[in-house]
């Protein structure tokens, strides 16, 4: 069984992040969303609220399970006898500082990070992005993947 982590706080979690998922589970047993708890982030969302809208993006997918952690990546994929680390990207600018954290995991770890580029339409979707309008009170449905609702935010 071949399992890739999912890492990150995924405040809020969003359609490009979905997308990438989604994609992995066709060369990947089951994906483990990690959702990270360290408190020096800038976090929107409890971790509880952070676990709820994930679990219920992937309400009907039983291939995918979310965990929170507050160890470092590699150390939480060899918990969860994770065979790779899934990293999604935006741009070709987030793919070489992706790259260089994909070639200090292999260092620590020996184990291997798949780079998922999110598709062509979530390119310019990101967390910040979304956690920005939130706080200016503007309209995100686009930005949610399925089975996510404003109101799930609230």
């Amino acid at each position: 069984m071949k399992i890739a982590v999912f890492p990150g706080s995924f405040d809020p979690f969003t359609i490009g992040h979905y997308s990438v998922v989604k994609r992995a589970l066709n060369f990947v047993d089951e994906v483990v969303i990690a959702i990270g708890v360290n408190d020096a982030k800038k976090s929107l969302f409890s971790v509880e609220q952070r676990y709820k809208i994930i679990s219920k993006a992937f309400c009907d997918e039983p291939h995918v399970s979310v965990k929170s952690y507050d160890s470092l990546t590699v150390d939480f994929a060899r918990e969860v006898n994770a065979d790779i680390i899934l990293r999604g990207i935006r741009s070709i600018q987030d793919f070489e500082y992706e790259k260089t954290i994909a070639d200090a995991n292999r260092r620590l770890s020996g184990i291997d990070t798949v780079l998922l580029f999110t598709e062509p339409q979530h390119s310019f979707i990101s967390s910040t992005v979304v956690r920005d309008l939130i706080r200016y009170g503007k309209d995100i449905t686009t930005f949610l993947p399925p089975h996510v609702s404003v109101e799930d935010l609230k």
